[in-house]
Parts: C-alpha cells; sequence; structure tokens
C-alpha cells in the first residue's frame, strides 16, 4: 500500500498526463468521424504535446513508458478506423488467398463481376468499404504483407471486426518488436536510450499505424531488426531480415546501394562495434582499407545482395507468372504517372507545367523523377560518407526525404519510416513532420464543395513548416554546432 501510495505521487504528473491521453485516444478512436476537421485538429495537438511532455518527464524510466505505449495502443483494440479505408482492402485479399485466387491477378471489380464468392466473408461491405479507386486496380501490397491478410482472417469470428482485430494484434507486436531491437541499437551506438519513444510514443504512430492500420509498422520492425543484426556482424541474417522488411512493402529497396561504403570499410565498423576510438597513430592508416579487407568486403557485399534478392524472389515466387508482373508492374506506375496526394515539389513542377503547357504534365514528371532520386541516391552512395551505422541511417534518412519531396503521392503513414530512421540521428525534421502532417487530412477540406481539389495553401504550410526545420538544421543549426565544438576543442 505504501509503495503505491509513493508510485502515485511520485509520478502524479504523468499519470495525469497520461489519463487525458487515454481520454483523448477513446475519442479520437470512437467518436471522430474523419469530415470533423476542427476535433481532428484540436486532439491530435492535444495528444502531441501530452506525449511530447512524457517523453521528456520519463525519459529515464523506460519501463513505465512501455506500459503507457501499450495502454494506448490497446485503447484502439475494438476501432474500426476512421482516417483510412485501405483496411479492407487487406481483409479482401486475405480472403481472396484463403479462397484459392492469387490476389495479384484480379481486381476486386472483377471478383464481384463472379458474383457471391464462397468463403469471402463480408463480400458486399469490404467491396463497397474498399472504394471504387481501391476496387479498380490490381494488389501492389507484397508477399509478406499479404501473409499477414490471412493471418488477420483467421482470427476467430467472420466479422470485419474480427479481421480488423487481427491486423492490428500483428501490427501492435511488430511496434513492440521495433522497440525492442531499435532500443538495443541505440544503447550499442551510445545513443540515449530513450529516443526510440520518439517514435513507439507518438501519437502520429499510434494513430496511423494502430489505428488506421497502416504496415509500414511491419515493414520498419524488420528494417531495424535488420540495421542491429548488421551492426552486430550477421550480415547474412541481417540480408534475410531486410527482404523481409521489403516483402510487407517496397520502401527498403531505395537503401539498397547505400550499403555499398559500410561494407567497403568493415574495418570501421570492427572499431564502431568495439564502441572505441582507435589510436591517434592508427586513425590515418584505419581511413585506408587494407587490400585484403577491401577484397573481403567485396564479397561480402555481393553476398548481402545476393541474399536479398534470392530471398525476395522466393518470398514473391508462390504468386509468380507473367501476368502478375504485367499487373505489379502497372499498379506500382500509378503512384509515378496518375496518384497525386499532398506532394510539395511535384506540385510546383505541376503548376510550371500549367502555365507554359496548359496540362498536367504527370505523365512527364512522373517519368523524370525517378531518374533525379536515382542520380541522388547515387550521389549520397559514392560521395557522401556511409562508413558506420550511424552514416548509413543518416544516409537512409536524405534518401528517403529526397523522395518523399519529388513524390507525387505522399500520404501520412510514409513519414512514419523517415521518423524511425531519425531517432539514430541527428535530425529532428521527420519529428516535426509527424506533426504537422495532419494538415494532409485537411488538404480536402473542400470535399462537399464544388471544387473538390486539395487546399494547396494548407499543404505549403506543411512543406514550409518541414522545408524550414531541415533547413535549419542543415545550415544555420550545423554551423553553431560547429563553432561550439571549435570553442570546446579550445
Amino acid at each position: 500500500m505504501l509503495l503505491s501510495s509513493s508510485f502515485f505521487k511520485l509520478n502524479r504528473t504523468p499519470l495525469l498526463l497520461t489519463v487525458s491521453c487515454l481520454l483523448f485516444y477513446f475519442s479520437f478512436a470512437y467518436n471522430l468521424t474523419r469530415t470533423e476537421y476542427t476535433k481532428l485538429i484540436m486532439l491530435y495537438v492535444a495528444l502531441f504535446f501530452l506525449f511530447y511532455k512524457l517523453v521528456k518527464l520519463l525519459k529515464h524510466n523506460l519501463s513505465l513508458l512501455t506500459w503507457i505505449a501499450f495502454g494506448f495502443r490497446a485503447v484502439f483494440i475494438l476501432a474500426i478506423p476512421n482516417l483510412s479505408q485501405d483496411f479492407y482492402r487487406f481483409i479482401w485479399d486475405g480472403y481472396m488467398i484463403l479462397t484459392g485466387f492469387n490476389p495479384y491477378l484480379y481486381t476486386a471489380d472483377h471478383q464481384m463481376s463472379l458474383g457471391i464468392i464462397t468463403g469471402l466473408h463480408n463480400q458486399i461491405e469490404l467491396y463497397e468499404g474498399m472504394g471504387a479507386l481501391n476496387s479498380s486496380h490490381f494488389t501492389n501490397y507484397p508477399p509478406i504483407n499479404q501473409l499477414c491478410f490471412v493471418i488477420a482472417n483467421l482470427f476467430p469470428g467472420t466479422s470485419i471486426l474480427s479481421s480488423v482485430i487481427g491486423l492490428r494484434l500483428i501490427i501492435i507486436a511488430a511496434d513492440f518488436g521495433t522497440l525492442y531491437f531499435g532500443k538495443k541499437l541505440l544503447e550499442k551506438l551510445n545513443i540515449p536510450a530513450h529516443n526510440i519513444f520518439w517514435y513507439i510514443l507518438n501519437p502520429f504512430i499510434i494513430i496511423e499505424l494502430t489505428g488506421n492500420l497502416h504496415f509500414e509498422g511491419v515493414m520498419i520492425f524488420f528494417l531495424i531488426w535488420s540495421l542491429y543484426l548488421l551492426y552486430s556482424g550477421k550480415w547474412q541474417w541481417a540480408a534475410v531480415v531486410l527482404a523481409l522488411s521489403i516483402s510487407v512493402k517496397l520502401i527498403p529497396l531505395i537503401f539498397l546501394p547505400l550499403f555499398f561504403q559500410y561494407f567497403m570499410k568493415r574495418n570501421v565498423i570492427s572499431n564502431e562495434q568495439n564502441n572505441e576510438k582507435p589510436p591517434i597513430d592508427k586513425q590515418i592508416a584505419l581511413s585506408l582499407p587494407p587490400r585484403n579487407n577491401t577484397l573481403n568486403g567485396i564479397k561480402k557485399l555481393i553476398g548481402f545482395y545476393t541474399i536479398v534478392l534470392i530471398t525476395t524472389v522466393l518470398l514473391f515466387a508462390p504468386f509468380y507468372s507473367s501476368e502478375f508482373v504485367n499487373n505489379y508492374a502497372k499498379t506500382v506506375g500509378l503512384w509515378f504517372q496518375n496518384f497525386e496526394f499532398n506532394a510539395s515539389i511535384y506540385y510546383l513542377a505541376r503548376e510550371i507545367g500549367y502555365l507554359f503547357r496548359g496540362y498536367n504534365e504527370i505523365a512527364i514528371i512522373g517519368k523524370v523523377t525517378p531518374i533525379i532520386v536515382v542520380l541522388f541516391v547515387f550521389i549520397i552512395t559514392f560521395f557522401r560518407k556511409n562508413k558506420t551505422t550511424v552514416e548509413l541511417i543518416t544516409a537512409m534518412v536524405l534518401v528517403l526525404s529526397f523522395y518523399y519531396f519529388t513524390a507525387t503521392t505522399v500520404h501520412p503513414w510514409y513519414v512514419a519510416t523517415l521518423l524511425i530512421l531519425s531517432v539514430f540521428t541527428k535530425y529532428k525534421f521527420p519529428l516535426v513532420w509527424s506533426f504537422v502532417i495532419i494538415l494532409s487530412y485537411l488538404a480536402y477540406i473542400n470535399l462537399n464543395s464544388a471544387d473538390k481539389s486539395e487546399n494547396l495553401w494548407i499543404i505549403g504550410l506543411e512543406y514550409v513548416i518541414v522545408y524550414g526545420v531541415l533547413f535549419w538544421e542543415i545550415f544555420t543549426k550545423k554551423h553553431y554546432s560547429s563553432i561550439s565544438s571549435k570553442r570546446w576543442i579550445l
């Protein structure tokens, strides 16, 4: 009794903040519709403020922060997502496999034309729920993601809610896997372990992943696990796990070139693992790896890429056919040349196209931007230091940021990958973006009026803040940091 009393006395403020968050999350999960814009913003701002205070107050009590993170997610267990309808397609794809269909070969529209399918529970509700845009296209979710959909549909019950609970439990489990490996990696890198809670406890992550059931959380779990294995010297297993990440969401493919320097400079990694700085007289020698180390690095790099490739191909193999390749490529291409949402640089290029050509140039811009992104990736790969784990992850942040800044479509949950990577770096702009990304839900504030286009003023405000923080971190903050370092040395 005395222990309980002292605990509440010592943690009175954090507990009050936690209870407030629980109430706000409950309102968000069960008493909010997407078009209640004012309520949406007020709840999100309040939750973000409380989250920031909780991490600051309890950064030395990680076990309590872990329990709080679990409690916040538990609030959503019985909730149907209210900010996204993608989960209807997830459940649909899972049932496709369970009923013997290859989900990559048939659109939902085609399946509905066949009539009611035995074993496809709630077929009409799922079809209507996913919307016309989703139902008219082939699925683009990779095989491990499809496996998650199947497992969720095996959860006891045949209702939509039972499948939602199954999906949510998988995502929550992945989040705590990310917590486990992320915390261990932070500790090995001598970075404060509480940094992981800027991701785990972030209301953006809780709402978009646990709440809205986006599987970036599962992809992120495999990615962080892979980075931990890589740091630990288990590069073969790191390659296998990275392939699992790619087989949830394709986005980690963009990171593959960045491993070049990491493997070519294994002597640097060896010292990094020992958490030791080499003596001054050895630092110059270490900067030029011996020939044997270079050859060994090449062998490991080729082995790493080979394992990733073979594992990924094997995971896709059960669904393979020439029709599958055509359908999948066509669907992925939509994100470059057809879909538009919450973009930044692309919208500027589009306006220039309207000004000089009089029509939307997405077909041309969508072909050019991937080339520019690939060039940027290779510049970061070969002309920037990516020798240590922190440098490698920082390069990932820069590459993924550039990709999103030039993309035609940036859904809110895409920022989750940037956010988790940033906790291992000095960059804070992804944390700021996770706050202002809620503005993207206001983009269609004109939805019920004659003008149904996005509100570009709101999108502009979002990106002015994000770019402002990014430029401050790159230029101003870096300048002051270098001055401070010189003074400290003197």
